[in-house]
């Protein structure tokens, strides 16, 4: 039986690519433990108690990796990477923060508290951009674990994957994560989806997501991915995974108990003939800098997957040009493709991290500016909504009423992509909801066959 170091993977990968690595354990810290963060003894009883409240609504969760190697803890509360992780009392109302407050100080039963938390979370937008329509169907029965909003695209929420290294506060999956079963994206057959794909030959490319699928093990995960390639579906050319581990936990690529079966794994995936694309989630320079991300970026790289890279423009975290202009090009450096700008959705944690779209338009410029003609395969400002994917292009003035310029990078349409429409100019505007449409008319181009599009 062939092992997996006489696979064929050895031979395309560097000679020291199975030397000894630092072994980090992973270690997960939530409001259980987080108290014993040894750095956490510098914060204050109001930061510890804004960290206990507001984790009771949206899910905490880090680990060792980014408490030690990524967050600056001499500039608490500002940093980023603290702020990325570390639940702020600003994420919720004022109402909302003292209701669980003044719970916890009175030693409220868990579930009174836990009941106040959920009343909360329907109030968040749990549910944005229409995800309830995008669920498909094969032979009569729904396929709760996917999504297919987009033609030639098609989601999969494999179940053991519906968890993180560490939670982004921001996070607009937050659902997922804090017992919102009834709307939570889970599917642990994969023969549904294969079915569904043959069905559809309209179908390119399959994108695992969650949650994240690398929080998975090797086995787990190859249990979904194997059945996919022995069912060689010809017209499905790409697979894409949804991850955030390289920048939370870049172990998982080569320290790893499994890694080297990982890294087999995405070699077979390429070697079947699929183009294999890990679409990494970095939100701040600082994620690109440690050794660990480096030498997973490179492992992945050695297997032929490539690696695209994409993240929303963030207040308190990235909404600065050179952030961007300084993220992009050190991807590119790393062989790393940019991808995506995105707007934050609107939901959860929303209005602490929004970034007006007149704004988030300015910071795109002006990092686009600033960057080689390599990193100018990002495309945004780009808001994920009902409609499709829509890109903010800029700022105009046509017969003295100042607009929006805007297209369709995807569409629940696809006759809809690439064609541009006008929204009047609002500078307080972070969201397509809030637009209305520019020239006195009473709605987008597409706003009525949306209407009439069954499902929706």
């Amino acid at each position: 039986m062939q092992t997996f170091f006489e696979s064929p993977l050895s031979s395309v990968l560097s000679k020291d690519y199975f030397s000894p690595k630092p072994h980090k354990t992973y270690q997960v810290y939530n409001l259980h433990n987080f108290h014993k963060i040894p750095q956490a003894g510098n914060l204050s009883p109001a930061q510890k108690e804004a960290i206990n409240v507001v984790g009771r609504v949206f899910p905490f969760k880090t680990n060792n990796y980014v408490v030690e190697e990524l967050i600056d803890w001499d500039n608490i509360p500002e940093d980023p990477l603290f702020i990325m992780n570390f639940p702020q009392k600003s994420m919720l109302a004022p109402a909302q923060y003292h209701t669980i407050a003044d719970l916890l100080r009175r030693n409220a039963d868990k579930k009174i508290i836990e009941k106040a938390a959920m009343n909360i979370r329907w109030e968040l937008n749990p549910h944005p951009a229409g995800q309830e329509h995008n669920i498909p169907t094969h032979n009569g029965q729904k396929l709760q674990g996917s999504q297919h909003k987009y033609r030639e695209t098609i989601l999969f929420f494999p179940s053991q994957g519906q968890t993180c290294h560490a939670y982004c506060t921001f996070c607009f999956r937050w659902p997922q994560f804090v017992g919102m079963n009834d709307i939570k994206f889970a599917m642990r057959e994969t023969r549904l989806l294969v079915n569904y794909i043959k069905s559809h030959p309209e179908i390119t490319d399959l994108i695992f997501t969650g949650g994240d699928p690398m929080v998975m093990g090797t086995k787990v995960f190859s249990a979904y991915v194997e059945p996919i390639l022995k069912a060689n579906i010809r017209h499905l050319k790409t697979i894409r995974i949804g991850t955030k581990a390289l920048s939370y936990w870049p172990y998982r690529f080569f320290a790893d108990d499994d890694a080297e079966e990982l890294l087999y794994l995405f070699h077979k995936i390429v070697r079947s003939g699929k183009h294999l694309s890990i679409m990494a989630h970095f939100n701040h320079p600082r994620e690109l800098e440690t050794a660990a991300v480096s030498e997973a970026i490179r492992r992945i790289r050695d297997t032929g997957a490539q690696i695209r890279t994409q993240s929303p423009v963030l207040r308190h975290i990235n909404d600065q040009p050179e952030l961007w202009s300084a993220m992009w090009q050190k991807q590119v450096e790393m062989g790393c493709v940019p991808y995506y700008m995105f707007i934050a959705r609107d939901t959860g944690s929303h209005q602490y991290f929004a970034v007006s779209l007149e704004n988030a338009w300015k910071i795109f410029r002006n990092a686009y500016q600033n960057v080689s003609g390599l990193a100018r395969t990002v495309r945004g400002p780009s808001m994920s909504a009902h409609p499709g994917k829509i890109q903010v292009m800029g700022v105009s003035e046509v017969n003295g009423e100042k607009i929006f310029v805007l297209r369709f990078l995807q569409g629940r349409d696809p006759e809809w992509v690439g064609k541009p429409f006008f929204a009047a100019f609002d500078p307080a505007a972070v969201w397509l909801s809030e637009l209305r449409p520019a020239f006195g008319e009473n709605r987008f181009f597409y706003e009525k066959a949306l209407k009439n599009r069954p499902g929706t």
